[in-house]
């Protein structure tokens, strides 16, 4: 072989052993990213740590604030309000009553013949009424008028049969979910307008007179005797189908709970005597907070950035508007610490809430072979646009670390609530059946959610008392439980037919 023959073969095998250093220096690259990002995920799934012993301990802090929150105004983060409802559904509710559920850019009108026990719903008619968004920041006449208006409207389509008894006046129950100091059944005062409303003019002013007046204004005879939240109205529409009903919660874009309390264990200082040995509790568990609640650093610098910051803690940690966030928070840090999405960091998903819960919950119940459902969620989001299998998995495991933290802490959150109530334990060899209705899109629609936090609850409980505790799903309990508590609060009660 000449010189220059010799030459170029050795040229070529120099180049061949470069490109194959490259390749293995590019898969050591590769390796060592990977690793750091797993590193980064295992990290993550530790501080979430949901051990059963660290649940009990969370499930006990929640019965101490519970009872904190009921011995002294302002003596706990829950809040337990006293709603007034001291008179739950029965079944024998009969005739012809109004709901309306006033709570963000939409308000619904119901109107529901109760027909007792035999005949239950006679008959139920709704609507749903778009809130114009300059009534969201203009005046409260303006508003409250237009609502009056729509609920004028549709009481005039009243139907044959769907009509008050004769010299009855119509009743109404108002769910009105902003923050309210309540100070009888049918009055409170608006503390602040939240969810895009700013009309200051009602701030300090009681919403019932506010609406009352708005339909006398325009002609419309109709007495509001309930004013409540949709927790309440969840666990009165429970109640009704079922006397076994001790408590409702929400588990939706936020959280809350209510529930039944005997009122020889509410002191004297709220100054109330419950017609009927009960009374509701609101417990506002959304602001719960204890060190037993473990907090990660994506978890801190959410609630330091949110706009209620120090507050809500716990619903930051378990509720649709936050979990899709968490998971977006941790894939930033993957990207930026780890090259988790190739060189560049998404920028976009440095956006708040670019990630929504429902794009979490279908990225999580992917059952495709190739995971392409993950794929396509997270095109939705610019700059990520190709993902491998391995990337995918790893994705639908940080998505079930962020769901099973949160509904193995909600399961916690109502063992507190089985516990402060006494029933959570067998006594004498026998257990009271207890049942907690259940509503929000998460609870819903989330499945291995729901799944997650029925199974918490079993292993919290124990097989035999977990046999005599039951999860309902409660749908529509700001509209069917309201309508009931405006029949169970009539100032008819005993006269009214159907």
């Amino acid at each position: 072989m000449g010189k220059v023959a010799v030459g170029a073969a050795m040229v070529c095998a120099a180049a061949v052993c470069a490109a194959a250093a490259l390749v293995v220096r590019q898969r050591i690259r590769k390796s060592g990213r990977w690793a750091k990002a797993m590193a980064i995920l295992r990290e993550f799934e530790d501080k979430c740590g949901t051990l059963t012993g660290k649940l009990r301990q969370v499930a006990d802090a929640m019965t101490v604030e519970m009872r904190a929150g009921l011995a002294s105004e302002g003596g706990s983060k829950l809040k337990m309000l006293i709603s007034y409802v001291d008179n739950l559904p029965t079944g024998d509710e009969k005739g012809l009553f109004y709901a309306l559920d006033l709570g963000g850019t939409n308000f619904r009108v119901l109107r529901v013949l109760w027909g007792g026990k035999e005949d239950r719903v006679v008959k139920q008619e709704f609507e749903e009424v778009s809130i114009p968004p300059h009534l969201m920041i203009g005046s409260s006449d303006a508003l409250f008028g237009y609502v009056a208006e729509a609920l004028a409207k549709f009481v005039a389509t009243e139907g044959e049969g769907l009509h008050p008894s004769p010299g009855q006046q119509r009743e109404l129950s108002f769910t009105f979910s902003f923050p309210v100091q309540q100070t009888s059944i049918a009055s409170g005062t608006l503390i602040k307008w939240t969810k895009g409303f700013s009309i200051e003019d009602t701030v300090g002013q009681d919403v019932v007179g506010e609406l009352t007046k708005a339909m006398e204004r325009v002609g419309l005879d109709m007495r509001v005797v309930a004013l409540v939240n949709d927790t309440i109205g969840t666990l009165a529409g429970g109640r009704y189908y079922n006397q076994d009903v001790i408590a409702a919660v929400i588990l939706g874009t936020g959280t809350n709970a209510a529930y039944v309390e005997r009122a020889q264990a509410i002191p004297m200082w709220h100054g109330l005597l419950p017609k009927s040995g009960e009374m509701v509790i609101n417990m506002e568990r959304g602001n719960f907070r204890s060190s037993h609640l473990r907090l990660t650093e994506y978890d801190l610098a959410l609630d330091v950035e949110s706009l209620n910051p120090g507050e809500q803690i716990f619903e930051k940690v378990i509720s649709g508007m936050y979990l899709g966030e968490i998971v977006c928070r941790v894939l930033l840090k993957m990207a930026q610490e780890a090259a988790f999405f190739g060189g560049d960091v998404p920028l976009k998903l440095e956006i708040p809430f670019i990630l929504r819960t429902p794009h979490m919950s279908a990225m999580h119940h992917d059952t495709s072979s190739d995971l392409r459902e993950v794929g396509s969620k997270l095109k939705d989001i610019p700059e990520i646009s190709t993902t491998s299998l391995k990337m995918r998995k790893a994705i639908v495991e940080l998505c079930d670390i962020v769901a099973a933290r949160g509904a193995r802490l909600s399961a916690a959150g109502i063992v507190g609530i089985l516990k402060k109530l006494g029933r959570d334990t067998m006594k004498d060899g026998e257990m009271q059946k207890s049942e907690i209705a259940l509503d929000g899109g998460l609870f819903e629609h989330y499945t291995k959610f729901r799944t997650s936090m029925e199974s918490t609850l079993k292993e919290l409980l124990g097989e035999e008392v977990s046999e005599c505790i039951a999860i309902e799903h409660s749908n529509d309990g700001s509209g069917i439980g309201a309508a009931l508590l405006a029949a169970s609060h009539s100032q008819y009660l005993g006269v009214a037919e159907a």
